[in-house]
Order: structure tokens, then sequence, then C-alpha cells
């Protein structure tokens, strides 16, 4: 199981007066893709980057930008983020557009499409958009910031969106609080993504502890 899993560093716990690089390090540490969360302020309670961020950064690797948008409205940003070189993008489930409008666009373009849920949303709403997205993204903590303790309730909600899943080559992510402690449980309930940000970036080593979260 663990030389399937992918492992996704998320850069809102680097060094962003270095984040060109940063992402050269990641580049070489053997990750999979390079998680960005981009937060506008409204939809959670934070702000971080925009496209412009994310183009500058494009050069650095040539690695899959994994972006999550933590934004609402969307719609009419995702030409912008798509330009800027992400190659996924994940819209959340709880936004106030037309979901199935954004997922349809961005699967024009060509770029993966994942869905993302918060917390407390029942893993059941996926079923609306399951034939049409290559990822979903189960938020172990409440979305918003950096370095929140994990959610171990959130467990039983992967191995239920595993289960919607089934036989389809979809992604299960996980993100939030994940550390070397409690990342063995997020993979065997049935996650294949793992992004993980504090604990790979308080370390000097990233290929080390990328690979100890791989392997654990």
């Amino acid at each position: 199981m663990s030389s399937n899993v992918k492992i996704a560093p998320s850069i809102l716990s680097a060094n962003f007066s270095i984040l060109g690089e940063e992402i050269k390090k990641l580049d070489e540490s053997g990750c999979d893709y390079i998680h960005i969360d981009v937060m506008d302020g409204h939809f959670v309670p934070n702000l971080t980057i925009g496209p412009d961020v994310i183009k500058s950064i494009r050069n650095y690797s040539n690695k899959t930008f994994d972006v999550h948008l933590m934004i609402d409205p969307v719609k009419k940003y995702l030409k912008d983020f798509i330009n800027a070189g992400a190659d996924i993008i994940t819209i959340h489930q709880e936004i106030s557009e037309n979901i199935d409008d954004c997922i349809d666009y961005i699967k024009s373009r060509q770029k993966k499409v994942g869905i993302c849920i918060k917390p407390k949303t029942m893993p059941e709403t996926i079923m609306n958009f399951i034939d049409k997205i290559d990822l979903v993204l189960i938020m172990t903590v409440e979305p918003g910031f950096g370095g929140q303790k994990f959610m171990s309730n959130q467990i039983e909600k992967i191995v239920k969106i595993k289960e919607l899943v089934g036989d389809r080559v979809i992604d299960i992510e996980v993100d939030g609080g994940i550390n070397l402690e409690n990342v063995k449980k997020v993979k065997d309930a049935g996650a294949n993504v793992i992004v993980s940000g504090s604990t790979i970036f308080k370390t000097n080593d990233y290929k080390k502890i990328i690979n100890e979260l791989r392997t654990k």
C-alpha cells in the first residue's frame, strides 16, 4: 500500500521569504505533488496567495501543482489559476456557485479536478459529482490555518469516502494535522494522497521526512 501513497507537502508552512528555494528543495525531495492552499479571507478566515505567486514559483518545479481553492466565488478565478500553472484544482463542495459548471470548465482546460469537504460536511454529498472528478480532499481540520491538531473523528469519513469511491480511479487526499504518529491510520482508512505542512517544514531534511510519511 505505502508504495502507492503520494506525498503532497503543503507550502502554507514554507518559508515565504525564500519560497522559490523551498519549492526547488521540495522538487528534489521525492514528493509527488506540491500542495498550494489558496484562501480568500471570506470562505475561510485567512488570506494566502493568488495566481501570481503560483506563476512565480512554477518554473522551480516540474511536480504536479495541487491547488486547493478555499474561495467563494470560485468560477471567475479558475482561468487565472490554470494559466498560472495549476495541474489539479480542488474546489469546495460547500461553495455558493454551481459546482458542475466549475468542474466542466476545469475539465475543458484538460486539468484534473477535486472536490473538498469540510469536517462537518457529510461524505455522501460527493455522490453528486463522483463520476466527474479525479480527487476527493477530506479536511481533518477546519480549513483556514496551518498547524492545527488532527481531528481523529474524521477517520471514519475517510473509510466512508473510500467505500463510496469504490472501483473508480479517484485519489483520496487527506489534509490537516497529519504527522508521523497518525499517518498510518489515515492510510489504513483509505487515503492515498497525504498532505503535510508543518511536519515536513519543521525539519531540515525534507526527503527523509517525506520518505517516512510514505512508508510509515
